[in-house]
């Protein structure tokens, strides 16, 4: 269908769509300055002709945007990641392109940090094990070894931004002690939240019972964790990950839950996800939220308007917020 306004694509995952058909939250922002629609692609290679034509595009997680699906494009004057992270996108590329990539970093940011301490308290306190025996009609409390008493807990943080700063917060008030390594942050900011900085990921790790993860993925952090991190945490401690997945090499945690080196895992996120094997999802101690931190009717009518508001400014002409990568 031709029209004389300017198109404001939406592409979502085939796979698993999140938005709607009507993409009614978007229409109800952008309104009559463009036309707003939506394409179902596994990736960049099932770019239509027409979607090449947007001014603006909304990309929906899992959706991978790479260089030869950008140079396609050929009046886009900003990619809108529809969340937090944009990895899934060519963000060094779109740059030599001169498209603005842009993000949603705050609309989540309650949910997550709810998400990652409901997933931190589920592990100290086995929630799911106790569940377990009492429909399986016992009462011996066989996980009493691992059950904790969070104010002895050492709570270890890698990345203290708006999540990360949230999961403290809410630690702090259930009794952890809480630590932190983030060696992008200006000095005096473990005194603003008030907890201590821990100058390097081994001291953190060594110290901590539970560690929870709050970067984003880059060449830097792929992998952070692996089988030599993994060996420096507790015996007997607990790691959970509301970050993404491949900050955590898969193959190093599920060996350490199999060996019992870890007393028990809360994923919401894995590497190369969903999980792909009938073994890995019989991991033990193990406990996988479908990346799931995110959601709530509330934060996903906050990210779908933010993105929307972001793209009506690409079809103003106006700069964006949120530009991850600085073009040329």
């Amino acid at each position: 269908m031709s029209s004389s306004k300017p198109l404001v694509a939406i592409v979502d995952w085939a796979a698993s769509p999140l938005g709607d058909p009507a993409s009614a939250v978007e229409k109800s922002v952008i309104g009559e300055a463009a036309d707003v629609r939506r394409f179902l692609c596994a990736s960049d290679a099932d770019f239509t002709d027409e979607l090449c034509e947007a001014r603006a595009m909304i990309v929906w997680h899992n959706t991978p945007i790479g260089a030869t699906g950008l140079r396609k494009l050929k009046q886009c004057r900003a990619v809108i990641r529809n969340g937090v992270g944009f990895d899934s996108v060519d963000v060094a590329a779109a740059r030599q392109l001169g498209i603005p990539v842009c993000n949603v970093p705050d609309y989540g940011t309650e949910e997550v940090a709810d998400h990652a301490v409901a997933l931190i308290l589920a592990l100290c306190r086995q929630l799911f094990p106790l569940d377990a025996e009492a429909k399986a009609l016992g009462w011996q409390i066989k996980v009493e070894p691992k059950l904790r008493r969070l104010r002895e807990l050492t709570l270890g943080i890698v990345g203290l931004g708006r999540i990360g700063t949230a999961t403290a917060l809410r630690a702090k008030a259930l009794g952890f002690r809480v630590i932190f390594h983030d060696p992008y942050l200006p000095n005096g900011a473990d005194k603003a939240v008030g907890i201590e900085r821990v100058r390097s990921l081994d001291d953190l790790l060594s110290r901590s019972d539970v560690l929870s993860l709050h970067c984003p993925l880059t060449e830097e952090t792929r992998h952070l964790i692996s089988e030599r991190e993994l060996s420096l945490l507790k015996p007997g401690a607990f790691v959970v990950n509301t970050a993404r997945g491949a900050v955590i090499r898969k193959d190093a945690i599920l060996a350490a839950l199999r060996d019992g080196r870890l007393a028990g895992a809360g994923l919401d996120v894995v590497e190369d996800e969903p999980l792909r094997t009938a073994e890995e999802a019989a991991t033990p101690n193990l406990i996988v939220t479908c990346h799931a931190a995110f959601c709530s009717v509330e934060s996903k009518v906050e990210m779908r308007t933010t993105s929307a508001r972001l793209a009506l400014a690409a079809v103003r002409g106006e700069r964006p917020e949120n530009i991850v990568n600085a073009p040329l």
